[in-house]
């Protein structure tokens, strides 16, 4: 599966999608009352800012007036304290709403960064084992965490702030216009221009933000699965390779970036060109005509004008600035609105209903299954087992054994056929209240970050520290927790680094023991168990599986031999079906095989 390679970049998007964004804004619609105060705050900031050159404007005037003896000095002294008080009050005012704006964008950001991480984070959990089969986990990692964390600024002030700054826009020409109108038309001029230079770039900008963080998304996976592999890594000595491997991945997640950056930095240089460029030929022809005694031209004008030119091209600077950071956020939504749209192949049929308290009876009628299309990996399996029976599979890797019990949990779904318990059509019933009922133990067990307890009651919530003990002794596993530091309270690792691979397994048994399920599958549960551990704990499995209908795949005979009946699959298909004693009279079979293969080992 070439997309499960870690640097295979992941496909593109054509074109760009607005509604990524319309979605996006779907997450905000519960916190829209909050957004809403916010703009209108902003609005008044907006308009409050706008009155500041109207100041100045007034004492410039002042002063002008009172050097040609137009009014006195007090009148001047009156007017310029005046208008001085005035504008500390509106910049107060403003700080203000300033930092009240601060607070409640920051809140709504992190609300809706929350809610679309909830919504990506309990989708992945509902996805089928096939979808974690064909990703790296590191790329599935890198859209939890690090694309939406890049959409936080965005959320917190980009959207306030380019409505806000939409309509300070229409306020500050309507003040320039009351100003001065030629000037104004100046000041124009110069959109055109930008208009024209987003346009060329838009398209540019969208795909290099697209290609850096597919390898970003690379690099993470690699990441991911060296910290994952880091014994296997250090075993062959095998740093130095992986360090070349990396510093390539490494290498073009750094090239892409600067690459991706260079088109945000093209508008900021842009604008600051255009605003000195109309600003100068405002300050020439301003004093050109404030000399010639130009109607309408006074010092005061020009002053103030020329504060409003600032304050003109600020917006449109963030404005564009939020239109990079919306070219570079439709990359992440696209990945992120991808995961989430990801259908869930495996999930409750339209009238499903809650299955019934198992009794055991299971049956597979000619089931047939696929994990790629055109490659069977079970072919027409049918068989039936009673409630309380216990089935051995064996046979050769990849012959479907495993398959076989992931189907019973309902893991995959069929390509046809059916598998029953109880006589109830499993796709019928819901998930949850089948796998409630079930208890699987994998050949590599995993171990949570916490206590010893805490994995064990992992199984059942609501068991008390007595029954969690209980559990650990029927399973032998009570002795090695005890001659641990904290004994049950010693806090384990990530995957539980600290245990052996026996002492994991024995914890995952306890945790199923815990759950008390009605039908128990081992997948090569007691592989990595030695001899003499194992003798002890078939004391504790023979309790295990009492009463429970049960599924054992093992390649060590030794744990099979008293199970009720024994499938050997081969190719997809059940080659033999017996007790282990008339499996054994068939010398030319299968089984026999395997089972003198095993003697003759254990003979030398």
């Amino acid at each position: 599966m070439a997309r499960n390679k870690i640097d295979v970049d992941e496909e593109l998007e054509e074109k760009f999608d607005l509604g990524q964004v319309k979605r996006l804004g779907k997450y905000v619609g519960p916190y829209k009352n909050k957004m809403i105060w916010t703009i209108i705050l902003m609005l008044i900031s907006s308009a409050l800012t706008m009155l500041q050159p109207l100041f100045l404007k007034d004492v410039m005037e002042a002063i002008e007036n009172f050097q040609k003896g137009l009014i006195s000095d007090s009148d001047a002294i009156k007017i310029i304290l005046t208008n001085s008080v005035l504008m500390l009050i509106d910049t107060l005012v403003v700080v203000l709403i300033l930092r009240v704006k601060i607070r409640w964008t920051n809140q709504v950001g992190q609300n809706v960064v929350h809610d679309l991480r909830k919504d990506l984070f309990v989708h992945l959990q509902k996805l089928p084992f096939s979808y974690y089969d064909e990703r790296p986990h590191g790329k599935i990692q890198v859209r939890v965490v690090n694309y939406v964390n890049n959409l936080s600024d965005l959320l917190s002030n980009g959207i306030v702030n380019t409505i806000t700054d939409m309509v300070s826009l229409l306020f500050i020409v309507a003040f320039m216009l009351y100003l001065n109108v030629n000037f104004t038309l100046i000041c124009l001029c110069g959109l055109p221009i930008l208009v024209a230079i987003v346009w060329l770039v838009k398209s540019r900008q969208r795909k290099a933000w697209q290609l850096q963080s597919n390898k970003q998304s690379n690099l993470n996976a690699y990441i991911a699965e060296s910290m994952n592999g880091i014994r296997v890594t250090q075993s062959f000595v095998r740093e130095r390779e992986n360090t070349i491997i990396f510093n390539r991945l490494n290498e073009e997640a750094r090239v892409t970036w600067l690459n991706a950056v260079k088109y945000n930095f093209i508008l900021s240089p842009v604008v600051e060109n255009i605003t000195m460029l109309t600003t100068a030929v405002i300050y020439v022809l301003g004093v050109s005509w404030l000399m010639g005694g130009f109607k309408g031209v006074t010092v005061g004008v020009l002053v103030a004008f020329t504060g409003y030119i600032a304050r003109f091209w600020s917006p449109i600077t963030t404005m564009a600035n939020f239109y990079n950071n919306l070219l570079t956020a439709v990359s992440y939504l696209e990945r992120i609105f991808e995961t989430i749209d990801t259908p869930v192949d495996v999930k409750d049929a339209p009238h499903a209903v809650e299955m019934p308290p198992i009794k055991g009876d299971v049956e597979f009628q000619h089931v047939n299954f696929s994990y790629d299309e055109g490659v069977k990996i079970l072919d027409d399996v049918s068989f039936q087992v009673k409630a309380g029976e216990s089935y051995a599979l064996v046979g050769p890797t990849g012959a479907g054994k495993s398959t076989i019990v992931n189907l019973i949990s309902r893991f995959y779904n069929l390509d046809s056929g059916k598998v029953l318990i109880d006589g109830q059509d499993i796709s019928k019933v819901t998930i949850a209240s089948l796998r409630k009922q079930m208890g699987v133990m994998m050949q590599d067990s995993f171990i949570f970050a916490g206590t010893i307890m805490d994995n064990i009651r992992y199984g059942n919530m609501e068991a008390t520290d007595e029954q969690v003990i209980q559990a650990a002794v029927t399973v032998c596993a009570h002795d090695f927790i005890m001659e641990m530091e904290k004994g049950y309270q010693t806090e384990v690792n990530e995957r539980g680094s600290r245990l052996s691979a026996g002492q994991r397994q024995l914890i995952s048994f306890a945790r199923a023991l815990l759950a008390d399920p009605k039908i128990l599958i081992l997948d090569e549960a007691t592989s990595s168990i030695d001899t003499e551990t194992e003798i002890l704990l078939q004391q504790g499995l023979n309790k295990l599986l009492e009463g429970r209908t049960s599924f054992i795949i093992a390649h060590r005979l030794s744990t099979i031999k008293n199970a009720s009946c024994i499938m050997y699959i081969q190719d997809g298909k059940i080659a033999q079906q017996g007790t282990h004693e008339e499996l054994l009279k068939d010398e030319k079979g299968y089984y026999y095989q395997l089972y003198m293969s095993q003697y003759d080992f254990l003979q030398e």
